[in-house]
C-alpha cells in the first residue's frame, strides 16, 4: 500500500509569521493536531516546518508565553520528517519510527506539500487490512468445512 493511498490531501497549514494563538484556533476548527508550516515561494507551498498541539502545550503553554507574542516560525519543529506519495506505507512507518514523529507531511515530485499523512490514519488502513485477512480465513473455514462434510 502507498502512502498515497491513505493520506489527507487537503492540509490544515500556514506561513509561519503566523500568531501561536491563530495557529491553535486553527488547530481547533479543523479539529486537526498538527499545521504544516509553509512558506510561498514562485505559487508554491513549500514545506517550512510542523507545528504540533505538543508543541504548543510544551513550547508555549507551560512556559508561561502569551501565545498572541510568538510565531508560528519561533516554535515549529524543524526540519520536518517528510515521505512522498509513491512511498511504501511501511517504509513511512519506518521514517515516523527513526525520527520519532506521528505525522509525515507528503510532498510531491517538485517538493511542493501535497498532503499528510499520519499514525491515524496508518492504524485505519493496517486495521481495515487485518479485518479482510480475518474474513478470508473465515471464508477458508467455511469452504473447507462444505468440502469436507
Amino acid at each position: 500500500m502507498r502512502v498515497a493511498d491513505i493520506c489527507t490531501l487537503l492540509t490544515v497549514h500556514m506561513e509561519s509569521s503566523a500568531s501561536v494563538r491563530d495557529a491553535a484556533k486553527l488547530m481547533r476548527e479543523r479539529h486537526v493536531g498538527a499545521v504544516v508550516v509553509v512558506d510561498r515561494r514562485n505559487g508554491t507551498r513549500a514545506l517550512d516546518g510542523i507545528l504540533t498541539d505538543r508543541d504548543i502545550a510544551i513550547s508555549v503553554v507551560a512556559a508561561g508565553i502569551d501565545p498572541d507574542t510568538v510565531t508560528v516560525g519561533d516554535v515549529m519543529s524543524r526540519p520536518v520528517a517528510t515521505c512522498t506519495a509513491d512511498q511504501d506505507l511501511f517504509e513511512a512507518i519506518s521514517t515516523m519510527r527513526a525520527h520519532g514523529v506521528r505525522r509525515l507531511p507528503m510532498l510531491n515530485a517538485t517538493g511542493e506539500l501535497a498532503g499528510i499523512v499520519a499514525a491515524d490514519d496508518i492504524y485505519g488502513a493496517l486495521a481495515t487490512e487485518l479485518r479482510e485477512l480475518s474474513r478470508a480465513l473465515v471464508r477458508e473455514q467455511a469452504r473447507e468445512m462444505e468440502t469436507r462434510a
